[in-house]
């Protein structure tokens, strides 16, 4: 059944062999009530819930950024949560977007290297995020590039608590913003980690934060509930091993990624979590469409498009006769034919998936959607009995990677 919501459509195809029907009822009532609990405390408790609340405050005047607008070239350096949200706003409305960012999100040393060789500097102007302020990549990155950071053109964005990189500003006199202690990074897309970004972007940090109450009123709240209910089933079910992440716009593609972080490091726990692959069609129809289709029935789909309005024509057919009947067709046209014959072998094959059509590329759409997969990824963590908000198996990495190099 399909559900519209303002800035997306949502079909949830899921058979019912992958959800207890007998549970099914009493389990929404159980998730609408977490659900409606958690919206009479957003404006009060400080917890992760709270950044979607209307009373939640930046932590920055953007008046202190007057000094910086001039700046053509934006470097961004984090890692995970820090960047992965920046980069996909960046990437689903480069359009609107006037200025060149970069995006330094791991440890690249061709990247490093061509960025330093680079003569003229002047133009670039950094932001450093980081909520430990201790993260080793992020750390070892602005070593690098130490000779280009002054606090004539660097932002750090990073927690209150002392660690190296608020030490450093300090040190620097390099203007610091407060990553919130009680928001984790996969989570703070919304907060000064996404907003700070784009509002050097030239976009509106207002515009992403009005339907971010939405889901949880009464029609909106069906979709949350009914969405939740049936992949919190799949999860403890275990039949389902793979989520495939199957864009058709590639200006979604930087927010898959950022759904991938938050879907495998919110739920990947006690032996529960199913992997999300990030895939790019039709591309990968020409490499793991075989796979997809006719391997293991193991793999639940979310089929990810976009309406636009580019009107980018095959005007004239070059090749033969038999390839005449793409004359004159849009591009978009044929993405969209590909996807539509997607769905009904899925269909055909009775393969789980679920459809997300986007149709506004706008800032309201991408806060929208940021808000949607927050919610349903926490509630399901919630649901299935772990804490969707540590990440503690990733501690430990880093932990030992510290002694190795000691």
């Amino acid at each position: 059944m399909k559900k519209n919501i303002k800035n997306f459509t949502l079909e949830n195809n899921i058979n019912k062999n992958y959800f207890e029907n007998n549970l099914y009822l009493k389990d929404k009532i159980r998730i609408n009530e977490t659900i409606k609990k958690t919206y009479e405390k957003i404006d009060d408790e400080k917890n992760t819930f709270h950044v979607l609340s209307k009373k939640f405050n930046f932590a920055f005047n953007k008046y202190s950024f007057k000094n910086f607008i001039k700046y053509k070239t934006i470097i961004i350096v984090g890692m995970g949560g820090s960047i992965l949200g920046a980069h996909s706003i960046y990437s689903f409305l480069k359009k609107k977007v006037n200025k060149n960012f970069i995006f330094i999100d791991n440890l690249d040393q061709a990247k490093i290297e061509d960025l330093i060789k680079k003569k003229n500097f002047k133009n670039n102007f950094f932001i450093i995020i980081s909520k430990s302020g201790n993260t080793i990549e992020t750390l070892i990155n602005s070593n690098l590039l130490k000779d280009r950071i002054s606090s004539k053109n660097t932002i750090i964005i990073t927690g209150k608590k002392k660690n190296l990189l608020n030490t450093f500003a300090k040190n620097k006199k390099i203007l610091q913003i407060v990553h919130k202690d009680y928001i984790g990074g996969r989570y703070s897309v919304l907060s000064e980690v996404g907003m700070v970004p784009a509002y050097f972007m030239g976009l509106d940090a207002g515009s992403f934060r009005e339907n971010l109450l939405s889901f949880f009123k009464s029609k909106k709240n069906l979709i949350l509930v009914e969405s939740i209910v049936k992949l919190a089933h799949i999860y403890n079910q275990k039949k389902i091993n793979s989520i495939i992440l199957l864009s058709y716009a590639p200006q979604l593609n930087e927010f898959l990624y950022w759904c991938q972080q938050l879907i495998a490091e919110s739920l990947g726990k006690k032996g529960k979590g199913i992997l999300p692959v990030v895939s790019s069609a039709p591309r990968d129809h020409h490499s793991l469409l075989q796979l997809y289709l006719d391997g293991p029935k193991d793999k639940l789909f979310y089929v990810f498009s976009l309406t636009t309005n580019e009107k980018m024509k095959i005007n004239k057919n070059i090749f033969d006769k038999s390839f005449k009947f793409v004359e004159n067709k849009e591009l978009s046209k044929v993405v969209l034919s590909q996807k539509k014959a997607l769905i009904k072998v899925l269909k055909k094959k009775n393969i789980p998936f679920r459809e997300f059509k986007i149709n506004k590329i706008t800032e309201d759409a991408m806060g929208e959607l940021f808000s949607y997969f927050m919610l349903e990824t926490a509630f399901i963590g919630k649901f299935i009995g772990i804490d969707p908000f540590n990440q503690p198996a990733v501690e430990e990495i880093k932990i030992l990677t510290k002694q190795y190099l000691s």
